[in-house]
């Protein structure tokens, strides 16, 4: 069973249509006992970076989350949630992240060029880069994902699985031991998102 961590910022219905397309078990949760008995956890998220660390901090999840990664439990994060895995974020401020990879968040307008439109949205080809862990087992590099994102995770090359060309090379997805982020949105990338999310839920707990 897969728990889909609620904590006020996520796509929860996206997903949940998604893991019912898959035939796979999961439930929408805020409650750390049932995410602590899950056999692998997704960190949702949409909206601001600092908002959502808050509210995280607020319900304790965050020790909950941090403590079953390192318990070796799969866990993805999947667009702003990918990013709150990182050690920190320059999103209108500076905020710390889980520090479960190591890099930061920071705006794409700093890395392509001034005529492309921010936020980034739309359709872009994946573009592999270091082991994916498992996660794109069952769809091909070049194979299209939907991204809606201003800011991209930086300074993670060793783990940076995939990148998506947007006027630069900006991180599509990471992946260090057990846990997995996505900037894109499988819940929203047809097929190819939906393999993924197949491929996510054949991840078992590593042992620590």
């Amino acid at each position: 069973m897969t728990a889909i961590i609620d904590y006020g910022v996520g796509n929860l219905f996206s997903l949940t249509c998604s893991f019912d397309a898959i035939g796979e078990k999961a439930v929408v949760t805020s409650d750390a006992e049932v995410i602590k008995q899950a056999d692998r956890i997704i960190l949702p998220g949409v909206g601001a970076f600092g908002d959502a660390a808050e509210k995280l901090r607020a319900t304790g999840l965050d020790k909950v989350i941090v403590e079953q990664a390192k318990a070796g439990k799969p866990l993805l994060g999947i667009c702003l949630g990918m990013q709150l895995l990182f050690d920190k974020s320059y999103e209108y401020g500076e905020y710390d992240g889980l520090g479960l990879i190591e890099g930061e968040i920071r705006p794409i307008a700093e890395v392509i060029p001034a005529s492309y439109k921010i936020p980034h949205i739309g359709w872009n080809a994946l573009i592999y880069k270091n082991d994916d862990g498992g996660l794109f087992k069952y769809i091909k590099e070049g194979d299209c994902v939907y991204f809606v994102h201003s800011f991209y995770a930086a300074g993670c090359d060793k783990d940076t699985a995939a990148v998506a060309e947007y006027g630069a090379p900006l991180t599509a997805a990471a992946v260090k031991g057990n846990v997995y982020g996505t900037q894109f949105h499988p819940e929203k990338s047809g097929d190819v998102g939906l393999n993924i999310l197949r491929a996510f839920c054949e991840r078992q707990a590593e042992v620590c």
